[in-house]
């Protein structure tokens, strides 16, 4: 179902919608989320992360047992010390990271029968990532996707995306993520595999790809480019989902409408054979969605609008940094 209920975003959660008509009250949402966002995630996105070329690093890192080979000169004497046994400290590279987002717009994502509207949900999880990764130097960009053909909202280039520069320091970062609060929905549905292959084109450095979308176009269309973009960038699959998405209430005759063609549809909910065809075609959306992802490498973190978005945030990451420790300690 992809219809528009109008309901109030929670401001516990979401800090109200970053989307309203006056600019003012808009500035001053943005400005309650960043802090909610550092309050809550300050620390957990930024770290150590991996050099993008081969060869030894300049910042102490962990250490490891030595073998034969090492260079002595990286010799951890005071760990030495404490256990009795050679170690050596491992270093990492200390570089800029550039982060792209690809933030899509579509008519779809002006819905939500939760907490908040799918949109507000994918300005927060944007506002997120910017504020945790644009500091020390990083660069953060953007792509938008609209709906519709969209030639105008694009300009030269891919119809219907709009390119931010990636920049650094704050006061660019906010820029951007005025920009993308502030973008009109219109009509219709952004072809997301254009929107991610926007990304790939022209070539950039190795850095953080993150993909902001409902994902409701077909795998078939998007599943190619994301796995094209894995090959060379760390993927970060942010899903944007509401309950109603998933399955349906037995409310009677249901008035819907399609956000993406303005048809006007009556779902009889009361039936409950429709609500389980219903449910199991959501269930099997979702899992082509999360086995295409998958396929492609892309780390994938699922936000639903009737969920606290900041603790289903804070667990991903405390996961990501559980795998990869376990995965890269010796």
């Amino acid at each position: 179902m992809r219809g528009r209920t109008a309901t109030g975003a929670d401001p516990g959660h979401l800090v109200g919608t970053a989307t309203d008509a006056n600019p003012g009250r808009a500035e001053a949402v943005l400005s309650r989320l960043q802090l909610l966002v550092t309050r809550k995630l300050d620390g957990l996105l930024q770290g150590d992360y991996l050099g993008l070329l081969p060869g030894p690093g300049t910042e102490a890192g962990e250490s490891r047992e030595y073998r034969p080979g090492d260079d002595v000169r990286r010799m951890d004497w005071p760990v030495t010390a404490r256990t009795t046994v050679p170690h050596v400290r491992q270093t990492v590279a200390d570089r800029e990271l550039e982060t792209w987002l690809a933030v899509d717009l579509s008519a779809s994502l002006d819905f939500g029968t939760g907490r908040c509207l799918k949109r507000d949900l994918a300005v927060a999880a944007t506002a997120a990532i910017v504020h945790l990764t644009a500091r020390g130097g990083n660069r953060v960009g953007a792509v938008i996707g609209s709906g519709g053909s969209g030639a105008a909202f694009g300009g030269p280039g891919t119809p219907g995306v709009l390119r931010l520069p990636a920049r650094t320091g704050r006061k660019e970062a906010q820029g951007l993520l005025r920009t993308i609060a502030g973008a009109a929905i219109r009509p219709g549905r952004a072809d997301l595999g254009a929107l991610i292959d926007a990304l790939n084109r022209p070539p950039r450095r190795r850095g953080l790809a993150v993909v902001i979308s409902d994902f409701l176009a077909p795998p078939e269309q998007w599943g190619r480019p994301i796995r094209k973009l894995g090959v060379r960038h760390d993927v970060l699959a942010i899903e944007i989902v509401d309950p109603r998405e998933l399955e349906l209430p037995d409310v009677g005759v249901l008035p819907v409408v399609d956000p993406e063609t303005g048809e006007l549809h009556e779902v009889q909910t009361a039936d409950p054979r429709l609500r389980q065809r219903y449910a199991a075609a959501a269930a099997a959306q979702r899992t082509a969605i999360a086995h295409a992802l998958r396929a492609a490498g892309a780390a994938h973190l699922r936000l639903r609008t009737d969920s606290d978005w900041l603790l289903d945030m804070v667990r991903f990451v405390a996961a990501q940094r559980h795998a990869r420790t376990r995965g890269t300690t010796r």
